[in-house]
């Protein structure tokens, strides 16, 4: 691995590539620490972040500790997040949006540039919220303190979407899953910190013990999200022989891979944008008003928003799968090209078999997924893991090692690319 890193710097395109990452990831770190102007109370402020389970505590898990310390960057990509979800479903139910996804790049650029103006909608919307959310750890605040605190919020949320787009063009793996893997690594070490000082101190009623078990089921985790993730059913796919003027192609054998986790991490960041919107909503109302209690039932660590993530992340697992992988289109360029599936007709049959395996392998990934993303709320109802889960959720490692494994993979792609040997032998 490491001889792959150093003949991956020695590539003159490839180290620019590292050096993007690098710097842009730099840039979101510092904008991390710088903070939002305004009538703070710092001791007010660290209260309301004093919960395990509360909207606040899972945004700034997305946002890598921005929000607890209030920088222009506390939203990160949430606002972006939501407007992707909001336009991949109306590109399904709007023919517009759908002829646009068919043109092609040209096409794919309109639905960006839609995002985009989402992004800044929602960013106003959330930041609003999270201004009046959080005038109680303001010392006498004014109209013009909230103006200047949610105009910063949003420009802050709009750079860290440029950062991430910026990202994806010139630097190595998804801009947007960067940012959120940076985020979440930065906050492991002051996590582990945190918890060897209460443990010290017998704060939060962990011990030893119970620290080792954790680590060792953190280790089982990572595991496991490794091999789920590199998981796959091979569907052998054989070329009939075909001759082209006077030469003759096809007649070999391969396969099509048909992956477990086809979507990635990408559910779990979206159900956890898409569940933090009500909470945001109900910032607005008073505590006394109707809607502001049902809106309550859908805060984080609630039964029933423990239900509706867990549904989310099954329903956009099936979902990004489907929109990633098209079983009638791979069929037709099979039957194109003389492929086919051996015991299997080209055409309509083939996508049906296809449709089928992916159906079931599918089933499996999205059950993993659902159990990684509630495993830290399982674990909060131990006496001795709690506190434990705050610092190391099952959802900041699944994103984490995802967003790993896939950079990973890029980095492979590009080294074998160029004949160099890479990190899996």
């Amino acid at each position: 691995m490491l001889e792959a890193i150093k003949t991956a710097l020695k590539i003159p395109d490839l180290r620019k590539k590292l050096i993007w990452t690098l710097v842009l990831l730099g840039i979101f770190r510092l904008g991390s620490h710088i903070p939002v102007p305004g009538p703070w109370d710092l001791s007010r402020l660290k209260a309301i972040f004093g919960g395990d389970n509360n909207l606040f505590g899972m945004l700034d898990l997305l946002a890598g500790g921005a929000l607890q310390r209030m920088s222009v960057f506390a939203m990160s990509v949430n606002p972006y997040i939501t407007s992707s979800i909001i336009l991949q479903l109306l590109t399904m139910v709007i023919p517009r949006l759908e002829q646009l996804a068919k043109e092609g790049s040209e096409g794919r650029k309109v639905i960006s540039q839609y995002t985009r103006y989402g992004t800044v909608i929602l960013a106003v919307i959330q930041g609003s919220a999270m201004a009046f959310g959080l005038q109680g750890a303001m010392t006498n605040p004014t109209a013009w303190d909230f103006v200047l605190i949610i105009t910063t919020l949003t420009a802050g949320s709009v750079l860290v979407m440029w950062l991430g787009e910026i990202l994806s063009e010139h630097g190595i793996g998804n801009g947007i899953s960067m940012i959120i893997f940076a985020g979440i690594v930065a906050r492991i070490v002051p996590g582990a910190l945190s918890v060897l000082q209460s443990l010290n101190k017998g704060n939060i009623g962990v011990s030893i013990f119970s620290l080792l078990l954790f680590l060792v089921l953190a280790v089982i985790i990572v595991a496991g999200v490794v091999f789920v993730t590199q998981g796959e059913r091979k569907i052998p796919v054989q070329y009939a022989k075909r001759i082209v003027g006077r030469k003759m192609y096809g007649g070999t054998s391969t396969h099509l891979p048909m992956r477990v986790n086809q979507s990635g991490v990408i559910p779990v960041i979206f159900a956890s944008s898409l569940l933090a919107f009500p909470p945001t909503i109900a910032q607005f109302l008073q505590p006394t008003h109707w809607l502001y209690k049902i809106l309550n039932w859908v805060s984080p660590g609630r039964t029933l928003y423990l239900i509706l993530y867990a549904l989310l992340i099954f329903l956009f697992t099936y979902f990004y799968t489907a929109v990633t992988f098209n079983p009638v289109e791979v069929a037709n360029n099979m039957k194109k090209y003389g492929g086919f599936i051996p015991g299997i007709r080209p055409g309509k049959p083939t996508a049906e078999y296809l449709d089928r395996v992916l159906t079931r392998i599918t089933l499996v990934g999205a059950l993993f997924l659902t159990f990684i993303a509630l495993l830290p709320y399982l674990m909060n109802l131990i006496p001795g893991f709690k506190g434990l889960q705050v610092q190391f959720g099952g959802t900041a490692l699944l994103i984490a090692v995802g967003v790993a494994i896939d950079t990973m993979k890029q980095i492979e792609a590009q080294l074998l690319m160029r004949q160099y040997e890479g990190f899996l032998k």
